[in-house]
């Protein structure tokens, strides 16, 4: 969120609503933002001496802009490449690895549940996408990229049911080892 308002600020000095704004529909809005959000960072990125507030005109709300280390700061984030080395928690990868840790989760009806939620998600998104104004291309860059990714989520969700056949199929078949039937047969197996 910090680089992105930094980023919009880039741009213009704007007022919390008119940033809250433009990131909406810079992404489509697909990741709504809420003012509060907004306010909060934007306190944040005063206290770290990257933006200020503009004086105002007689009753307009006072426009934010960025100070010369806020140009520094976005401009270093525009040419250096976003980290990728520490992925974010996911939360359906660790529901997942869970569910094959605890027993008693059936993860054939949890698969196949969520892969349900996921492709409805995928019809919702592409939805969404043959919708969008050819020229809008902010909003199509981050529809395209939730298509890939929850088309990624679907081929991964296909992989783990394959892993667990395969661990299935692999595993040691064990035999029910009945009990003795009499106190004797008891004693001998001792």
């Amino acid at each position: 969120m910090k680089h992105a308002l930094l980023a919009l600020l880039s741009w213009k000095p704007s007022t919390m609503y008119q940033l809250r704004k433009d990131f909406d529909a810079s992404t489509g809005e697909t990741w709504p933002l809420n003012i509060g959000q907004v306010s909060t960072t934007l306190q944040r990125l005063e206290r770290d001496g990257l933006v200020e507030q503009d004086v105002a005109l007689a009753g307009e709300p006072e426009p934010w802009q960025l100070t010369e280390n806020g140009r520094l700061e976005v401009h270093a984030w525009w040419h250096n490449p976003v980290p990728r080395e520490t992925p974010g928690r996911d939360e359906l990868v660790i529901k997942l690895a869970l569910a094959v840790t605890v027993p008693g989760v059936d993860i054939v009806d949890l698969l196949q549940r969520q892969r349900s939620a996921t492709l409805r998600v995928l019809h919702d998104i592409t939805k969404a996408r043959r919708g969008v104004d050819a020229a809008d291309i902010a909003v199509r860059l981050v529809l395209d990229n939730h298509i890939f990714t929850t088309e990624a989520e679907l081929r991964w969700l296909d992989d783990v049911e394959e892993t667990l056949v395969r661990a299935k199929a692999a595993a040691p078949v064990q035999t029910d080892i009945k009990a003795p039937a009499t106190k004797a047969a008891a004693r001998s197996a001792r």
